[in-house]
């Protein structure tokens, strides 16, 4: 794994991103290597104690523990992992697998200590810990993620990754589950040109809205409740809706930020009504097609699935320790989170570059490939990854001879101690 991520730096230079918070040149010795062992120890979760008993390279524990907190920050891990999303996405390969125009969010549970403000239990996974919510392409790579409380809905984090998300890949249309959805969170995709298009467990639960109460449908008009859309409340509030979308855009305010607040305070807030009814138009129109569009059901169905293939990865590389992190700090947790990915990324870049030059070497021997072959691979093959490095078993290296230690003086015996026994 180390020698994918030194690979991994040689092609993308992500290591460079790294540096003193504080904005000066780096005074450590070997700052590369260094930098590469704290994202190995921190992703894997093996901690600074573990790695430096374990790598063949000098460091002291401390020093790892003070490069991950003086050296790394979300951002600079954000820009290192947006060096390796950029480069995956100039292989043809990753054609085969997406356009990258749709993307994934989906949440896993990872276990943290109890003492901090993040901690929550889980009643679907029944223990404690927080949510590490992701955003992967429909061509496996892993764009953003997040950290946040396991009683947050969901959905109100589903439009930042996006709009945070630096790289070249660039999608507008959003797959989620059940909890990526609801419609305020419809009203602001669409306001913000992304397609919202979740997976909904149970959509037959759900309200088909009129345009008004006289207009009825040839043959769906049973799915349809009775309520009308309030088109004069839309009306009324479009300005403001559009003023606050606009903040979102330019980044005065996240997307996350402002729906909480809204659901917060939705009986009493007029915009969140507003919201909520943009949201009933939108959501109306994809359920529509939902239902009728067995293709776009197939679709939504492959590219949510590919986060699930994620999530066996990401817990694949953490093999280190079952919590996180071992700090009770926010940050730090999503940092780990970052240094998790940023290690995922690698191993698809490392992957992509094998199969690329696999499928060559075939090409080359007249065998004919087409986009459709490389379409059931995936780049989150792990059974050629030594996870645990190698264990030297050499019968040649002979231990220091065992009586003369044995024999050693090492403590006076009492004289009649020494006879009783």
């Amino acid at each position: 794994m180390l020698d994918i991520l030194t690979n991994g730096h040689h092609h993308t230079g992500w290591a460079y991103e790294f540096g003193p918070i504080t904005g000066t040149e780096a005074k450590l010795e070997n700052a590369i290597e260094k930098y590469i062992l704290t994202n190995f120890c921190y992703g894997t979760g093996l901690g600074p104690t573990q790695t430096a008993k374990h790598v063949r390279f000098e460091i002291e524990p401390r020093t790892l523990s003070r490069i991950n907190k003086k050296h790394f920050t979300l951002n600079s891990l954000t820009k290192a992992i947006t060096r390796v999303v950029n480069c995956l996405n100039e292989f043809q390969l990753l054609r085969a697998w997406g356009t990258g125009q749709r993307v994934a969010v989906d949440g896993t549970l990872e276990e943290i200590h109890d003492d901090n403000m993040i901690a929550e239990q889980h009643i679907r996974y029944g223990k404690k810990g927080g949510i590490a919510y992701r955003h992967i392409a429909d061509n496996y790579i892993a764009l953003f993620s997040t950290f946040i409380r396991c009683g947050v809905w969901e959905a109100i984090h589903i439009i930042d990754g996006l709009l945070k998300n630096a790289s070249e890949v660039q999608p507008n249309i959003v797959h989620s589950d059940t909890q990526g959805q609801s419609l305020p969170v419809f009203a602001f995709a669409y306001l913000l040109g992304i397609q919202l298009m979740p997976r909904i467990r149970n959509w037959k639960d759900l309200n088909l809205y009129r345009v008004d109460k006289k207009t009825k449908y040839i043959n769906i008009d049973s799915m349809f409740c009775e309520a009308e859309i309030d088109w004069e409340l839309l009306e009324k509030h479009w300005k403001d809706l559009m003023q606050v979308i606009i903040s979102v855009k330019l980044g005065g305010v996240s997307s996350s930020f402002i729906l909480s607040k809204l659901n917060s305070y939705n009986n009493q807030n007029r915009l969140y009504k507003a919201f909520q009814e943009l949201g009933k138009v939108i959501r109306t129109i994809f359920l529509l097609d939902y239902v009728s569009n067995k293709e776009l059901r197939q679709t939504i169905t492959a590219t949510t699935n590919k986060i699930e293939s994620y999530h066996t990865l990401e817990d694949w590389i953490r093999f280190g320790s079952r919590y996180l992190v071992a700090s009770n700090d926010p940050d730090e947790m999503e940092k780990a989170v970052k240094h998790n990915d940023l290690i995922a990324n690698c191993i698809m870049l490392q992957n992509v570059i094998d199969i690329s030059d696999v499928c060559h070497a075939l090409i080359q021997e007249g065998y004919t490939i087409t986009a459709e072959d490389l379409s059931h691979m995936s780049p989150y093959i792990t059974e050629q990854i030594k996870r645990f490095g190698e264990y030297v078993l050499d019968l040649a290296r002979r231990p220091a001879n065992l009586y003369l230690t044995r024999d050693r003086t090492l403590f006076k015996i009492d004289s009649e101690v020494a006879e009783v026994a």
